[in-house]
């Protein structure tokens, strides 16, 4: 018994697949403000900052291309009197409100209410960024007080995270800044910090701390 010809083989090939997602075709050139406007709408819509080649890849344009439209947005935004400016930040582009409009857009967030980190959260946060990736135990004989509630509010905020590290099977978490840190301190890496480390205690200090039950 023979199979049943197929009369329109190309439109049962061009059917997606079950789940599959259809590509939008477009001309970059078709945009009235071309590729910089494209690029625009693109960073008005990321929830988190994207790097070059992923905005290059969206657009379909050359890399270098994307790079240098993305510096020229950030050099005019930056001169310019709007409320927003576009920044580089771990590698990656974002559009950030500028930091003089910081009270108005914190008011309409909040509601009001004032959602700042605690002194004890900052100094927490200040011996995890210099001295990462570091244990609970060590932070708490840095700074001479149980730090768990600490440790779970910065977790909680985004800013510090467990670090995965190769290690004896039951070794203690170590933890390490994360990107939102980064963005919120306006840092492009953790080699841009501001030199502080002298001033906390050594990892063998720390070690020996940690050691004598100061955690």
């Amino acid at each position: 018994m023979t199979e049943p010809e197929i009369e329109n083989q190309s439109e049962v090939e061009s059917e997606p697949e079950d789940g599959a997602v259809e590509q939008v075709a477009f001309d970059i050139n078709d945009f009235p403000g071309g590729a910089r406007s494209a690029l625009e709408a693109v960073l008005m819509v990321i929830d988190e900052p994207a790097d070059e080649a992923v905005l290059a890849s969206a657009l379909e344009l050359p890399l270098e291309d994307v790079t240098a439209i993305l510096e020229d947005l950030a050099a005019d935004y930056a001169e310019s009197d709007r409320g927003f400016m576009l920044r580089k930040l771990g590698g990656r582009w974002r559009i950030y409100t500028k930091p003089a409009y910081a009270p108005v857009v914190e008011k309409f967030l909040m509601g009001g209410q004032q959602a700042r980190l605690t002194q004890a959260s900052l100094e927490t946060l200040a011996v995890v960024a210099y001295r990462q990736p570091i244990s609970r135990a060590r932070v708490s004989a840095v700074r001479g007080v149980n730090v768990d509630g600490v440790v779970r509010t910065l977790i909680s905020r985004g800013l510090i995270q467990e670090v995965v590290i190769d290690g004896e099977p039951g070794a203690a978490a170590l933890y390490g800044t994360t990107d939102l840190f980064l963005q919120r301190m306006g840092l492009d890496s953790l080699d841009d910090l501001p030199a502080l480390a002298p001033y906390l205690p050594s990892a063998d200090v720390i070690e020996e701390l940690a050691s004598e039950g100061h955690a």
